[in-house]
């Protein structure tokens, strides 16, 4: 019975080694094949191993994101994961959910208890086989290798060499460095032929005004715009004119020979093309090759919080990206999200005690250098600071102004496009409820209302 038992796993090992030999030499995978997300998951890799389909595990062991990632690296960079029905729910899925191969529905993505949360599916025909290329697209294709689906027609946030994106094509950042759900940015490349990026409102994606532009539009002549965006296998990103001219994004760029190459739409909403060594070294990192927009603090859309949430202050860092800090008297509404808004410490009220809006209740901070350009309520001139500070310390409505030159902008919360501007001229006064004093920040100051200053930094 035992020599029995023993022959028919022989046979059955004899049989499948011909599936995990293929998936592991060319990067195919045949239809049945499945992964549970565990601590030791296995993953389907491309032949040359440089990238791997399956369970990424989080910073919470026990979750895990359904993703592609770069395999030969330490940092396991992800390029694509898949969103579940509502992409602004957390993607990560716990710990036993399995991924399937199906003929008809392509891949599958079921929680510990078998319920279905996402799929391929969409597509016509029948799965024969899927395949983790070396370019790091994941094929499924039929028995005549004709191609179903694909990962680089879905992208998430990140573009790799030899993808290309038509028109309608939509990349949309991640809720923050580690929450893979739907951020607040896009870039589009649009019918008419510009590339562009702009923010969004969650959760109806209605897409503001864009922050970049390509300019690859021309009205006089459809032939001059644009037709596709390109990321060659040279790892140069261009935008492909209708007449066959090109519009180099990537201006220089190193070997993809010797330098992994990505483009990402990172979840602050700027998009950079990177590198990364694949000779081992000491300093092995994604370096940036180029980056657009050349400053996201300066994006003043009508609508929408800004390049940071509603209330922050965006500052830029030499890397072109955005530092977003709470001015004083407010805090973070989501601990987790650095780059969200901020809310009020303190409540202002036109119902205290009929003393609305007195000198009794309420003082002012003044934030040096800070400008807030958008969602006036009214402008008073001529106006001293004196004046427009009792303006707003009068109107139980008023939650900050801005004084610059004779002029007087009254602004209701919550403020948007705040931004650090060493250039701006004028002043801006947050009101606050007295009797909470709030701590000094580094580039602020804090003025009170008869003009003695309490602290100050330059």
């Amino acid at each position: 019975m035992a020599s029995s038992s023993f022959d028919l796993i022989f046979l059955v090992v004899m049989l499948l080694s011909p599936f995990m030999a293929v998936a592991q030499t060319n990067g195919s995978v045949p239809v049945g094949a499945s992964i549970t997300a565990t601590d030791d998951s296995p993953s389907w890799l491309s032949a040359s191993g440089e990238f791997a389909f399956g369970f990424h595990q989080m910073e919470n062991k026990d979750y895990f994101l359904l993703s592609i990632w770069y395999e030969k690296i330490p940092e396991k960079t992800v390029v694509w994961y898949a969103m579940g029905e509502d992409p602004t729910d957390d993607p990560a899925v716990s710990r036993g959910s399995k991924v399937e191969l199906t003929a008809d529905s392509g891949l599958v993505l079921t929680d510990p208890q078998g319920n279905r949360i996402w799929s391929s599916g969409g597509f016509l025909g029948t799965v024969s086989s899927g395949v983790m290329n070396d370019t790091g697209n994941f094929v499924l294709q039929d028995t005549n290798s004709d191609r179903l689906w694909e990962s680089f027609t879905h992208p998430t946030d990140t573009l790799l060499p030899a993808q290309i994106m038509e028109a309608g094509g939509i990349v949309s950042s991640r809720r923050t460095e580690t929450n893979f759900s739907l951020g607040r940015f896009q870039l589009r490349f649009l019918d008419d032929g510009n590339l562009v990026l702009n923010s969004m409102n969650l959760p109806t994606k209605v897409a503001y005004e864009a922050y970049y532009t390509s300019g690859t539009y021309d009205a006089s002549n459809s032939s001059n715009s644009g037709y596709q965006l390109i990321f060659n296998e040279s790892g140069y990103m261009y935008i492909l004119r209708r007449n066959g001219l090109r519009e180099d994004l990537t201006k220089t760029a190193l070997p993809t020979t010797h330098f992994y190459h990505r483009a990402t739409l990172n979840f602050d909403g700027v998009f950079t093309q990177y590198s990364y060594p694949k000779t081992f070294s000491s300093n092995r990192s994604w370096s940036p090759v180029w980056s657009e927009p050349e400053n996201i603090c300066k994006y003043n859309p009508i609508l929408g919080s800004g390049a940071c949430g509603y209330n922050s202050i965006c500052s830029l860092s030499v890397d072109r990206r955005p530092n977003c800090n709470c001015p004083q008297e407010f805090s973070l509404l989501d601990q987790n999200d650095k780059h969200g808004s901020c809310i009020p410490n303190s409540e202002i009220s036109c119902k205290d005690n009929g003393q609305n809006s007195s000198e009794e209740l309420y003082d002012f901070v003044e934030l040096r250098y800070v400008d807030y350009p958008s969602g006036d309520a009214e402008r008073l001139q001529p106006q001293n600071d004196e004046q427009c500070r009792k303006a707003c310390l009068n109107d139980c409505l008023c939650g900050a102004v801005i004084f610059l030159g004779k002029d007087c902008w009254k602004k209701k919360l919550p403020l948007s496009n705040g931004k650090l501007d060493s250039g701006f001229n004028g002043k801006t006064f947050i009101k606050f409820k007295k009797g909470y004093l709030p701590p000094g920040n580094p580039g602020l100051q804090i003025r009170r209302r008869e003009g003695t200053s309490s602290s100050s930094q330059e």
